[in-house]
Protein backbone atom coordinates (compact mmCIF):
# COMPACT_ATOMS: atom_id res chain seq x y z
CA UNK A 1 0.00 0.00 0.00
CA UNK A 2 1.22 3.54 -0.66
CA UNK A 3 0.32 7.08 0.13
CA UNK A 4 -0.66 7.40 -3.52
CA UNK A 5 -3.94 5.81 -2.45
CA UNK A 6 -4.56 8.72 -0.10
CA UNK A 7 -6.22 10.63 -2.91
CA UNK A 8 -8.89 8.13 -3.99
CA UNK A 9 -9.60 7.57 -0.29
CA UNK A 10 -10.04 11.32 0.16
CA UNK A 11 -12.65 11.36 -2.57
CA UNK A 12 -14.52 8.26 -1.41
CA UNK A 13 -14.45 9.14 2.29
CA UNK A 14 -14.93 12.90 2.01
CA UNK A 15 -16.09 14.20 -1.32
CA UNK A 16 -16.54 13.96 -5.04
CA UNK A 17 -15.09 17.29 -6.04
CA UNK A 18 -15.34 19.19 -9.27
CA UNK A 19 -12.26 19.24 -11.52
CA UNK A 20 -9.89 22.16 -11.13
CA UNK A 21 -11.14 24.26 -14.02
CA UNK A 22 -13.40 27.13 -14.94
CA UNK A 23 -16.21 24.86 -16.06
CA UNK A 24 -19.71 26.31 -16.72
CA UNK A 25 -21.06 25.00 -13.40
CA UNK A 26 -18.32 26.81 -11.52
CA UNK A 27 -18.98 30.04 -13.40
CA UNK A 28 -22.69 29.72 -12.55
CA UNK A 29 -21.86 29.32 -8.86
CA UNK A 30 -19.56 32.33 -9.01
CA UNK A 31 -22.34 34.26 -10.72
CA UNK A 32 -24.61 33.36 -7.79
CA UNK A 33 -22.07 35.01 -5.46
CA UNK A 34 -21.99 38.12 -7.65
CA UNK A 35 -25.79 38.19 -7.79
CA UNK A 36 -25.88 38.00 -4.00
CA UNK A 37 -23.50 40.95 -3.86
CA UNK A 38 -25.78 42.93 -6.19
CA UNK A 39 -28.79 42.01 -4.05
CA UNK A 40 -26.92 43.09 -0.97
CA UNK A 41 -26.13 46.43 -2.61
CA UNK A 42 -29.80 46.98 -3.47
CA UNK A 43 -30.83 46.30 0.11
CA UNK A 44 -28.25 48.62 1.68
CA UNK A 45 -30.62 51.56 1.72
CA UNK A 46 -33.06 49.64 3.96
CA UNK A 47 -30.43 48.64 6.49
CA UNK A 48 -30.30 50.26 9.91
CA UNK A 49 -27.19 52.36 10.49
CA UNK A 50 -24.33 50.57 12.23
CA UNK A 51 -24.07 51.74 15.84
CA UNK A 52 -20.73 53.10 16.98
CA UNK A 53 -18.75 50.67 19.12
CA UNK A 54 -17.14 52.18 22.22
CA UNK A 55 -14.66 49.81 23.87
CA UNK A 56 -14.03 52.32 26.66
CA UNK A 57 -17.63 52.57 27.93
CA UNK A 58 -17.39 50.28 30.93
CA UNK A 59 -21.05 50.61 31.88
CA UNK A 60 -22.12 49.13 28.55
CA UNK A 61 -19.20 46.69 28.26
CA UNK A 62 -19.97 45.07 31.64
CA UNK A 63 -23.74 45.47 31.66
CA UNK A 64 -24.08 41.68 31.50
CA UNK A 65 -21.88 41.09 34.57
CA UNK A 66 -22.70 41.22 38.28
CA UNK A 67 -20.30 43.07 40.54
CA UNK A 68 -18.98 39.91 42.17
CA UNK A 69 -18.08 38.63 38.70
CA UNK A 70 -16.10 41.80 38.06
CA UNK A 71 -14.30 41.31 41.37
CA UNK A 72 -13.49 37.72 40.45
CA UNK A 73 -12.08 38.84 37.11
CA UNK A 74 -9.91 41.43 38.84
CA UNK A 75 -8.58 38.81 41.25
CA UNK A 76 -7.92 36.13 38.61
CA UNK A 77 -6.26 38.48 36.14
CA UNK A 78 -4.09 39.95 38.91
CA UNK A 79 -3.01 36.46 40.02
CA UNK A 80 -2.22 35.59 36.40
CA UNK A 81 0.19 38.54 36.32
CA UNK A 82 2.26 37.20 39.23
CA UNK A 83 5.38 35.35 37.96
CA UNK A 84 6.04 33.87 41.42
CA UNK A 85 2.58 32.31 41.64
CA UNK A 86 2.61 31.05 38.04
CA UNK A 87 6.00 29.42 38.46
CA UNK A 88 4.57 27.28 41.26
CA UNK A 89 0.91 27.09 40.31
CA UNK A 90 0.85 23.31 39.82
CA UNK A 91 2.40 22.68 43.25
CA UNK A 92 0.01 25.19 44.84
CA UNK A 93 -3.01 23.49 43.25
CA UNK A 94 -1.90 20.09 44.55
CA UNK A 95 -1.33 21.55 48.04
CA UNK A 96 -4.76 23.22 48.06
CA UNK A 97 -6.44 20.00 47.02
CA UNK A 98 -4.64 18.08 49.75
CA UNK A 99 -5.53 20.61 52.47
CA UNK A 100 -9.12 21.31 51.44
CA UNK A 101 -10.23 17.93 50.15
CA UNK A 102 -11.85 17.36 46.76
CA UNK A 103 -15.24 18.96 47.48
CA UNK A 104 -13.91 22.23 48.91
CA UNK A 105 -11.18 22.36 46.27
CA UNK A 106 -13.82 22.10 43.52
CA UNK A 107 -15.80 24.92 45.14
CA UNK A 108 -12.68 27.09 45.37
CA UNK A 109 -11.91 26.51 41.69
CA UNK A 110 -15.48 27.32 40.65
CA UNK A 111 -15.27 30.57 42.60
CA UNK A 112 -12.00 31.56 40.88
CA UNK A 113 -10.15 30.17 37.83
CA UNK A 114 -12.65 27.54 36.77
CA UNK A 115 -15.57 29.97 37.10
CA UNK A 116 -13.68 32.58 35.10
CA UNK A 117 -12.63 30.45 32.12
CA UNK A 118 -14.92 27.38 32.03
CA UNK A 119 -18.69 27.37 31.47
CA UNK A 120 -19.62 24.30 33.52
CA UNK A 121 -19.21 20.56 33.89
CA UNK A 122 -21.63 19.25 31.24
CA UNK A 123 -24.02 20.28 28.47
CA UNK A 124 -26.90 20.96 30.85
CA UNK A 125 -24.93 23.08 33.31
CA UNK A 126 -23.52 25.34 30.58
CA UNK A 127 -26.90 26.16 29.05
CA UNK A 128 -27.72 29.11 31.38
CA UNK A 129 -24.41 30.84 30.58
CA UNK A 130 -24.90 30.31 26.84
CA UNK A 131 -28.44 31.73 26.99
CA UNK A 132 -27.31 34.66 29.19
CA UNK A 133 -24.53 35.65 26.78
CA UNK A 134 -26.89 35.20 23.83
CA UNK A 135 -29.31 37.68 25.42
CA UNK A 136 -26.51 40.26 25.31
CA UNK A 137 -25.62 39.53 21.69
CA UNK A 138 -22.74 37.06 22.21
CA UNK A 139 -22.83 33.54 20.78
CA UNK A 140 -20.86 30.44 21.76
CA UNK A 141 -18.24 28.15 20.26
CA UNK A 142 -18.50 24.97 22.33
CA UNK A 143 -15.45 22.92 23.18
CA UNK A 144 -15.16 20.01 25.61
CA UNK A 145 -12.04 21.08 27.53
CA UNK A 146 -11.07 17.72 29.03
CA UNK A 147 -7.51 16.43 28.50
CA UNK A 148 -5.87 13.17 29.41
CA UNK A 149 -3.60 13.70 32.42
CA UNK A 150 -0.28 12.27 31.20
CA UNK A 151 3.21 12.59 32.61
CA UNK A 152 5.81 14.02 30.20
CA UNK A 153 7.30 10.52 29.86
CA UNK A 154 3.92 8.98 28.99
CA UNK A 155 3.18 11.73 26.45
CA UNK A 156 6.60 11.30 24.85
CA UNK A 157 6.16 7.52 24.57
CA UNK A 158 2.72 7.83 22.96
CA UNK A 159 3.97 10.43 20.50
CA UNK A 160 6.97 8.39 19.37
CA UNK A 161 4.84 5.26 18.95
CA UNK A 162 2.12 7.00 16.96
CA UNK A 163 4.34 9.14 14.72
CA UNK A 164 6.62 6.41 13.37
CA UNK A 165 5.72 3.72 10.84
CA UNK A 166 5.81 0.00 11.50
CA UNK A 167 8.97 -0.42 9.39
CA UNK A 168 10.71 2.40 11.28
CA UNK A 169 9.78 0.93 14.65
CA UNK A 170 10.94 -2.57 13.62
CA UNK A 171 14.24 -1.21 12.40
CA UNK A 172 13.67 -2.56 8.86
CA UNK A 173 13.63 0.85 7.27
CA UNK A 174 14.66 4.43 7.80
CA UNK A 175 12.36 7.38 7.37
CA UNK A 176 12.69 9.22 4.08
CA UNK A 177 10.68 12.10 5.46
CA UNK A 178 12.45 15.40 5.95
CA UNK A 179 13.60 16.24 9.47
CA UNK A 180 10.70 18.58 10.10
CA UNK A 181 8.20 15.76 9.47
CA UNK A 182 9.85 13.09 11.62
CA UNK A 183 9.08 12.41 15.26
CA UNK A 184 11.78 13.68 17.64
CA UNK A 185 11.93 12.46 21.21
CA UNK A 186 13.01 15.83 22.62
CA UNK A 187 9.68 17.27 21.39
CA UNK A 188 7.53 14.21 22.04
CA UNK A 189 5.45 16.02 24.63
CA UNK A 190 3.62 18.46 22.34
CA UNK A 191 2.16 20.29 25.35
CA UNK A 192 5.49 21.99 26.10
CA UNK A 193 5.52 25.66 25.19
CA UNK A 194 1.84 25.64 24.22
CA UNK A 195 -0.36 28.04 26.16
CA UNK A 196 -3.75 28.11 24.47
CA UNK A 197 -4.45 24.90 22.58
CA UNK A 198 -5.62 21.52 23.82
CA UNK A 199 -3.34 18.61 22.92
CA UNK A 200 -4.36 15.07 21.97
CA UNK A 201 -2.09 12.01 21.99
CA UNK A 202 -2.95 8.92 20.00
CA UNK A 203 -3.72 5.82 22.07
CA UNK A 204 -5.76 3.56 19.79
CA UNK A 205 -8.64 3.61 17.32
CA UNK A 206 -11.22 3.19 20.10
CA UNK A 207 -9.96 6.38 21.75
CA UNK A 208 -10.30 8.24 18.46
CA UNK A 209 -13.90 7.00 18.21
CA UNK A 210 -14.45 8.32 21.74
CA UNK A 211 -13.08 11.73 20.72
CA UNK A 212 -15.42 11.72 17.71
CA UNK A 213 -18.39 11.02 19.97
CA UNK A 214 -17.36 13.91 22.21
CA UNK A 215 -17.18 16.25 19.20
CA UNK A 216 -20.59 15.00 18.06
CA UNK A 217 -22.09 15.87 21.45
CA UNK A 218 -20.54 19.35 21.22
CA UNK A 219 -22.06 19.84 17.77
CA UNK A 220 -25.47 18.67 18.96
CA UNK A 221 -25.29 20.90 22.05
CA UNK A 222 -24.31 23.88 19.94
CA UNK A 223 -27.20 23.23 17.56
CA UNK A 224 -29.62 22.93 20.47
CA UNK A 225 -28.42 26.09 22.21
CA UNK A 226 -28.72 28.50 19.28
CA UNK A 227 -29.47 28.74 15.58
CA UNK A 228 -26.11 30.17 14.62
CA UNK A 229 -23.55 28.22 16.64
CA UNK A 230 -20.00 27.11 15.97
CA UNK A 231 -18.11 24.06 17.16
CA UNK A 232 -14.35 23.38 17.05
CA UNK A 233 -12.49 20.15 16.28
CA UNK A 234 -8.86 19.00 16.12
CA UNK A 235 -7.77 16.43 13.55
CA UNK A 236 -5.06 14.98 15.81
CA UNK A 237 -7.93 13.74 18.00
CA UNK A 238 -9.38 11.70 15.14
CA UNK A 239 -6.54 9.46 14.02
CA UNK A 240 -2.94 8.38 14.05
CA UNK A 241 -0.66 11.42 13.59
CA UNK A 242 1.82 9.39 11.51
CA UNK A 243 -0.54 9.84 8.56
CA UNK A 244 -0.59 13.63 9.04
CA UNK A 245 3.22 13.71 9.16
CA UNK A 246 3.63 11.62 6.00
CA UNK A 247 0.96 13.50 4.08
CA UNK A 248 2.42 16.88 5.16
CA UNK A 249 5.84 15.74 3.99
CA UNK A 250 4.42 14.83 0.57
CA UNK A 251 2.59 18.13 0.13
CA UNK A 252 5.59 20.19 1.23
CA UNK A 253 8.04 18.39 -1.04
CA UNK A 254 5.69 18.76 -4.00
CA UNK A 255 5.28 22.50 -3.39
CA UNK A 256 9.05 22.92 -2.98
CA UNK A 257 9.57 21.10 -6.29
CA UNK A 258 7.30 23.68 -7.95
CA UNK A 259 9.42 26.53 -6.60
CA UNK A 260 12.59 24.77 -7.80
CA UNK A 261 11.11 24.63 -11.29
CA UNK A 262 10.13 28.30 -10.97
CA UNK A 263 13.69 29.21 -10.02
CA UNK A 264 14.99 27.38 -13.11
CA UNK A 265 12.66 29.56 -15.19
CA UNK A 266 13.89 32.75 -13.49
CA UNK A 267 10.75 33.26 -11.40
CA UNK A 268 12.10 32.84 -7.88
CA UNK A 269 10.85 35.13 -5.13
CA UNK A 270 7.42 35.93 -6.58
CA UNK A 271 4.25 35.71 -4.49
CA UNK A 272 2.60 32.30 -4.60
CA UNK A 273 -0.32 33.40 -6.81
CA UNK A 274 2.00 35.33 -9.16
CA UNK A 275 4.31 32.39 -9.84
CA UNK A 276 3.48 30.63 -13.11
CA UNK A 277 5.54 27.99 -14.90
CA UNK A 278 5.80 27.86 -18.67
CA UNK A 279 4.44 24.41 -19.53
CA UNK A 280 6.77 23.86 -22.50
CA UNK A 281 9.87 24.59 -20.39
CA UNK A 282 8.48 22.40 -17.58
CA UNK A 283 7.94 19.47 -19.95
CA UNK A 284 11.53 19.80 -21.11
CA UNK A 285 12.85 19.83 -17.53
CA UNK A 286 10.78 16.80 -16.54
CA UNK A 287 11.93 14.91 -19.66
CA UNK A 288 15.57 15.54 -18.76
CA UNK A 289 14.97 13.87 -15.40
CA UNK A 290 14.08 10.65 -17.18
CA UNK A 291 10.84 10.20 -15.26
CA UNK A 292 8.78 9.14 -18.29
CA UNK A 293 8.67 9.30 -22.09
CA UNK A 294 8.05 12.57 -23.92
CA UNK A 295 4.59 11.38 -25.02
CA UNK A 296 3.58 10.52 -21.44
CA UNK A 297 4.77 13.88 -20.21
CA UNK A 298 2.79 15.73 -22.88
CA UNK A 299 -0.34 13.83 -21.83
CA UNK A 300 0.03 15.05 -18.25
CA UNK A 301 -0.21 18.72 -19.22
CA UNK A 302 -3.31 18.96 -21.41
CA UNK A 303 -5.95 21.58 -22.14
CA UNK A 304 -8.45 19.49 -20.14
CA UNK A 305 -6.33 19.59 -16.98
CA UNK A 306 -4.66 23.00 -17.25
CA UNK A 307 -6.60 25.13 -19.70
CA UNK A 308 -5.18 26.96 -22.73
CA UNK A 309 -2.92 29.56 -21.11
CA UNK A 310 0.31 27.63 -21.64
CA UNK A 311 1.25 28.27 -18.02
CA UNK A 312 0.79 26.38 -14.79
CA UNK A 313 0.35 27.96 -11.34
CA UNK A 314 0.64 26.43 -7.87
CA UNK A 315 -3.02 25.41 -7.77
CA UNK A 316 -2.69 23.60 -11.11
CA UNK A 317 0.48 22.00 -9.78
CA UNK A 318 -1.33 20.81 -6.67
CA UNK A 319 -3.99 19.13 -8.78
CA UNK A 320 -1.34 17.04 -10.57
CA UNK A 321 -0.58 15.13 -7.38
CA UNK A 322 -4.14 13.80 -7.43
CA UNK A 323 -4.43 10.23 -8.68
CA UNK A 324 -6.73 11.38 -11.50
CA UNK A 325 -3.55 12.01 -13.47
CA UNK A 326 -1.08 9.49 -14.79
CA UNK A 327 1.67 11.65 -13.32
CA UNK A 328 0.84 10.36 -9.82
CA UNK A 329 2.37 7.00 -10.77
CA UNK A 330 5.71 8.63 -11.60
CA UNK A 331 6.02 11.26 -8.90
CA UNK A 332 9.60 11.82 -7.83
CA UNK A 333 11.36 14.82 -6.35
CA UNK A 334 15.03 15.68 -6.04
CA UNK A 335 16.59 14.88 -2.65
CA UNK A 336 18.20 18.14 -1.53
CA UNK A 337 21.04 16.31 0.26
CA UNK A 338 21.96 13.61 -2.30
CA UNK A 339 20.75 15.23 -5.52
CA UNK A 340 19.08 11.92 -6.44
CA UNK A 341 15.45 11.52 -7.51
CA UNK A 342 13.31 9.76 -4.90
CA UNK A 343 9.67 8.57 -4.92
CA UNK A 344 7.37 11.22 -3.49
CA UNK A 345 4.67 8.84 -2.29
CA UNK A 346 5.76 6.59 0.57
CA UNK A 347 4.41 3.26 1.68
CA UNK A 348 1.70 2.36 4.18
CA UNK A 349 1.03 -1.05 5.66
CA UNK A 350 -2.52 -2.36 5.29
CA UNK A 351 -3.23 -1.57 8.95
CA UNK A 352 -1.88 1.97 8.57
CA UNK A 353 -4.02 2.54 5.51
CA UNK A 354 -7.09 1.36 7.42
CA UNK A 355 -6.25 3.82 10.21
CA UNK A 356 -5.99 6.60 7.65
CA UNK A 357 -9.34 5.65 6.15
CA UNK A 358 -11.05 5.63 9.54
CA UNK A 359 -9.66 9.09 10.31
CA UNK A 360 -11.19 10.45 7.11
CA UNK A 361 -14.48 8.72 7.86
CA UNK A 362 -14.61 10.32 11.33
CA UNK A 363 -14.11 13.72 9.74
CA UNK A 364 -16.99 12.99 7.38
CA UNK A 365 -19.30 11.94 10.23
CA UNK A 366 -18.62 15.22 12.07
CA UNK A 367 -19.15 17.35 8.97
CA UNK A 368 -22.40 15.52 8.18
CA UNK A 369 -23.71 16.09 11.71
CA UNK A 370 -22.74 19.79 11.58
CA UNK A 371 -24.59 20.12 8.28
CA UNK A 372 -27.70 18.39 9.66
CA UNK A 373 -28.02 20.60 12.76
CA UNK A 374 -26.85 23.83 11.11
CA UNK A 375 -23.66 24.29 13.13
CA UNK A 376 -20.53 25.70 11.51
CA UNK A 377 -17.43 23.60 12.11
CA UNK A 378 -14.03 25.18 12.73
CA UNK A 379 -11.00 22.95 12.17
CA UNK A 380 -8.29 24.15 14.54
CA UNK A 381 -4.75 24.72 13.29
CA UNK A 382 -1.93 22.69 14.87
CA UNK A 383 1.86 22.39 14.63
CA UNK A 384 3.52 23.14 11.28
CA UNK A 385 4.62 19.52 10.84
CA UNK A 386 0.91 18.49 10.85
CA UNK A 387 -0.61 21.60 9.28
CA UNK A 388 -0.14 21.00 5.52
CA UNK A 389 -2.12 17.76 5.81
CA UNK A 390 -4.73 19.31 8.11
CA UNK A 391 -5.29 22.19 5.68
CA UNK A 392 -5.55 19.86 2.68
CA UNK A 393 -8.05 17.59 4.44
CA UNK A 394 -10.08 20.62 5.54
CA UNK A 395 -10.18 21.83 1.94
CA UNK A 396 -11.57 18.46 0.90
CA UNK A 397 -14.38 18.88 3.45
CA UNK A 398 -15.01 22.43 2.24
CA UNK A 399 -15.38 21.22 -1.33
CA UNK A 400 -18.20 18.93 -0.28
CA UNK A 401 -19.99 20.86 2.44
CA UNK A 402 -19.43 24.55 1.61
CA UNK A 403 -21.73 24.47 -1.40
CA UNK A 404 -24.47 26.89 -0.36
CA UNK A 405 -22.80 28.62 2.59
CA UNK A 406 -19.51 28.38 4.52
CA UNK A 407 -20.09 25.47 6.91
CA UNK A 408 -16.45 24.33 7.34
CA UNK A 409 -13.91 26.97 8.44
CA UNK A 410 -10.17 26.45 7.97
CA UNK A 411 -7.80 28.11 10.46
CA UNK A 412 -4.84 30.24 9.37
CA UNK A 413 -2.04 31.02 11.84
CA UNK A 414 -0.74 34.47 11.01
CA UNK A 415 2.50 34.12 12.94
CA UNK A 416 3.65 31.85 10.10
CA UNK A 417 5.78 33.35 7.34
CA UNK A 418 3.69 31.67 4.64
CA UNK A 419 0.27 32.65 6.06
CA UNK A 420 -0.51 35.16 3.29
CA UNK A 421 0.36 32.69 0.55
CA UNK A 422 -1.89 30.07 2.18
CA UNK A 423 -4.84 32.47 2.42
CA UNK A 424 -4.54 33.80 -1.14
CA UNK A 425 -4.17 30.33 -2.66
CA UNK A 426 -7.22 28.96 -0.84
CA UNK A 427 -9.36 31.99 -1.72
CA UNK A 428 -8.43 31.51 -5.39
CA UNK A 429 -9.15 27.77 -5.20
CA UNK A 430 -12.63 28.48 -3.81
CA UNK A 431 -13.25 30.96 -6.65
CA UNK A 432 -12.23 28.46 -9.34
CA UNK A 433 -14.16 25.54 -7.95
CA UNK A 434 -17.24 27.51 -6.87
CA UNK A 435 -17.46 26.64 -3.17
CA UNK A 436 -17.82 29.04 -0.23
CA UNK A 437 -14.60 30.16 1.42
CA UNK A 438 -14.63 30.07 5.23
CA UNK A 439 -11.64 31.10 7.37
CA UNK A 440 -10.70 31.67 10.97
CA UNK A 441 -7.70 33.98 11.41
CA UNK A 442 -5.59 33.56 14.55
CA UNK A 443 -2.12 34.65 15.54
CA UNK A 444 -1.09 31.15 16.64
CA UNK A 445 -0.57 29.01 19.74
CA UNK A 446 2.71 27.16 19.21
CA UNK A 447 5.33 29.88 18.76
CA UNK A 448 7.78 28.93 21.53
CA UNK A 449 7.59 25.24 20.66
CA UNK A 450 7.98 25.82 16.91
CA UNK A 451 11.02 28.07 17.35
CA UNK A 452 12.76 25.66 19.74
CA UNK A 453 12.06 22.66 17.51
CA UNK A 454 13.35 24.36 14.34
CA UNK A 455 16.53 25.46 16.11
CA UNK A 456 17.20 22.09 17.73
CA UNK A 457 16.46 19.90 14.71
CA UNK A 458 17.92 22.22 12.10
CA UNK A 459 15.33 23.59 9.69
CA UNK A 460 14.15 27.10 8.90
CA UNK A 461 12.15 28.80 11.63
CA UNK A 462 8.57 29.02 10.22
CA UNK A 463 7.58 31.87 12.56
CA UNK A 464 7.65 35.59 11.76
CA UNK A 465 10.66 37.22 13.45
CA UNK A 466 8.79 39.75 15.63
CA UNK A 467 5.40 40.42 17.20
CA UNK A 468 5.07 43.45 14.93
CA UNK A 469 5.67 41.27 11.87
CA UNK A 470 2.94 38.89 13.04
CA UNK A 471 0.53 41.80 13.53
CA UNK A 472 1.35 43.07 10.04
CA UNK A 473 0.77 39.58 8.60
CA UNK A 474 -2.56 39.26 10.43
CA UNK A 475 -3.79 42.60 9.07
CA UNK A 476 -2.54 41.77 5.57
CA UNK A 477 -4.35 38.41 5.52
CA UNK A 478 -7.47 39.94 7.05
CA UNK A 479 -7.54 42.80 4.55
CA UNK A 480 -7.25 40.34 1.64
CA UNK A 481 -10.16 38.26 2.94
CA UNK A 482 -12.32 41.33 3.61
CA UNK A 483 -11.69 42.49 0.03
CA UNK A 484 -12.89 39.06 -1.14
CA UNK A 485 -16.01 39.35 1.02
CA UNK A 486 -16.85 42.66 -0.65
CA UNK A 487 -17.11 40.87 -4.01
CA UNK A 488 -18.37 37.50 -2.78
CA UNK A 489 -21.37 37.35 -0.46
CA UNK A 490 -20.91 33.57 -0.04
CA UNK A 491 -17.59 33.83 1.84
CA UNK A 492 -17.03 34.45 5.56
CA UNK A 493 -14.26 35.01 8.10
CA UNK A 494 -13.90 34.63 11.87
CA UNK A 495 -11.60 37.32 13.31
CA UNK A 496 -10.32 35.49 16.41
CA UNK A 497 -8.39 38.18 18.25
CA UNK A 498 -8.05 39.75 21.70
CA UNK A 499 -6.20 42.70 20.19
CA UNK A 500 -8.34 45.83 20.32
CA UNK A 501 -6.36 47.48 17.51
CA UNK A 502 -7.07 44.49 15.24
CA UNK A 503 -10.80 44.68 16.00
CA UNK A 504 -10.81 48.42 15.32
CA UNK A 505 -8.96 47.81 12.04
CA UNK A 506 -11.60 45.25 11.05
CA UNK A 507 -14.50 47.58 11.85
CA UNK A 508 -12.87 50.39 9.89
CA UNK A 509 -12.29 48.20 6.82
CA UNK A 510 -15.85 46.81 7.02
CA UNK A 511 -17.22 50.34 6.91
CA UNK A 512 -14.96 51.28 3.98
CA UNK A 513 -15.91 48.15 2.03
CA UNK A 514 -19.63 48.35 2.76
CA UNK A 515 -19.73 45.13 4.81
CA UNK A 516 -22.67 45.36 7.21
CA UNK A 517 -22.93 43.22 10.38
CA UNK A 518 -26.29 41.87 9.21
CA UNK A 519 -24.52 40.28 6.22
CA UNK A 520 -23.09 37.74 8.70
CA UNK A 521 -19.86 37.47 6.77
CA UNK A 522 -17.50 38.83 9.43
CA UNK A 523 -17.53 37.14 12.85
CA UNK A 524 -15.47 38.02 15.92
CA UNK A 525 -14.21 35.59 18.53
CA UNK A 526 -12.64 35.78 21.99
CA UNK A 527 -12.08 33.32 24.82
CA UNK A 528 -14.54 32.99 27.68
CA UNK A 529 -13.32 35.02 30.63
CA UNK A 530 -11.18 37.35 28.55
CA UNK A 531 -11.76 40.66 26.77
CA UNK A 532 -15.43 41.18 27.65
CA UNK A 533 -14.80 44.87 26.92
CA UNK A 534 -14.44 43.83 23.26
CA UNK A 535 -17.01 41.03 22.94
CA UNK A 536 -20.07 42.59 24.56
CA UNK A 537 -19.91 46.06 22.96
CA UNK A 538 -19.62 44.32 19.58
CA UNK A 539 -22.56 42.03 20.33
CA UNK A 540 -24.76 44.85 21.62
CA UNK A 541 -23.97 46.86 18.46
CA UNK A 542 -25.24 43.99 16.30
CA UNK A 543 -21.95 42.43 15.17
CA UNK A 544 -21.77 38.60 15.16
CA UNK A 545 -19.41 37.82 18.05
CA UNK A 546 -18.67 34.57 19.86
CA UNK A 547 -17.03 33.35 23.02
CA UNK A 548 -14.92 30.17 22.88
CA UNK A 549 -16.72 28.19 25.62
CA UNK A 550 -14.88 25.22 27.16
CA UNK A 551 -16.65 22.89 29.57
CA UNK A 552 -15.92 19.73 31.57
CA UNK A 553 -15.41 18.41 35.12
CA UNK A 554 -13.12 20.49 37.34
CA UNK A 555 -10.24 18.01 37.71
CA UNK A 556 -10.28 17.07 34.04
CA UNK A 557 -9.95 20.65 32.77
CA UNK A 558 -7.09 21.62 35.09
CA UNK A 559 -4.53 21.30 32.23
CA UNK A 560 -6.63 23.77 30.22
CA UNK A 561 -6.82 26.14 33.20
CA UNK A 562 -3.05 25.99 33.67
CA UNK A 563 -2.50 27.14 30.11
CA UNK A 564 -5.16 29.83 30.42
CA UNK A 565 -3.32 31.24 33.44
CA UNK A 566 -0.04 31.16 31.54
CA UNK A 567 -1.59 32.86 28.52
CA UNK A 568 -3.06 35.60 30.68
CA UNK A 569 0.37 36.18 32.21
CA UNK A 570 1.67 37.09 28.76
CA UNK A 571 -1.33 39.31 28.06
CA UNK A 572 -1.10 41.10 31.41
CA UNK A 573 2.61 41.79 30.99
CA UNK A 574 1.89 43.61 27.75
CA UNK A 575 -1.21 45.58 28.73
CA UNK A 576 -3.22 46.50 31.79
CA UNK A 577 -6.22 47.83 29.87
CA UNK A 578 -8.68 45.06 30.71
CA UNK A 579 -7.81 45.18 34.42
CA UNK A 580 -8.09 48.98 34.44
CA UNK A 581 -11.52 48.90 32.78
CA UNK A 582 -12.79 46.28 35.23
CA UNK A 583 -11.59 48.35 38.19
CA UNK A 584 -13.06 51.52 36.66
CA UNK A 585 -16.50 49.90 36.36
CA UNK A 586 -16.38 48.45 39.86
CA UNK A 587 -15.48 51.87 41.28
CA UNK A 588 -18.32 53.48 39.27
CA UNK A 589 -20.80 51.05 40.78
CA UNK A 590 -19.49 51.74 44.28
CA UNK A 591 -19.77 55.49 43.80
CA UNK A 592 -23.24 55.42 42.21
CA UNK A 593 -24.79 52.94 44.62
CA UNK A 594 -25.24 50.27 41.93
CA UNK A 595 -23.00 47.65 43.50
CA UNK A 596 -25.89 45.18 43.44
CA UNK A 597 -26.43 45.63 39.71
CA UNK A 598 -28.53 42.87 38.14
CA UNK A 599 -28.03 42.27 34.40
CA UNK A 600 -31.15 42.92 32.35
Amino acid sequence: MSLRRTFPVLRSALCRRAPLSTAPATREQHAEGLEAVRGRGAAEAARPPVPAVDFGNTQEAYRSRRSWELARSLLVLRLCASPALLARHEQLLRLARRLLGQRLFDRLMKMTFYGQFVAGEDQESIRPLIQHNRAFGVGSILDYGVEEDLTPEEAEHKEMESCTSASERDGHGTSKREKQFQAHRAFGDRRNGVVSARTYFYANEAKCDSHMETFLRCIEASGGASEDGFSAIKLTALGRPQFLLQFSDVLTKWRRFFHQMAAEQGKAGLAAMDTKLEVAALQESVAKMGIASQMEIENWFTVETLGVSGTLDLLDWGSLIDSRTELSKHLVVPNMQTGQLEPLLSRFTEEEEQQMTRMLQRMDVLAQKASEVGVRLMVDAEQTYFQPAISRLTLEMQRRFNVERPLIFNTYQCYLKDAYDSVTLDVELARREGWCFGAKLVRGAYMAQERARALEIGYEDPINPTYEATNAMYHRCLNYVLEELKHNARAAVMVASHNEDTVRFTLCRMEELGLHPTDCQVYFGQLLGMCDQISFPLGQAGFPVYKYVPYGPVMEVLPYLSRRALENSGVMKGAQREWQLLWQELKRRLCTGSLFHRPA
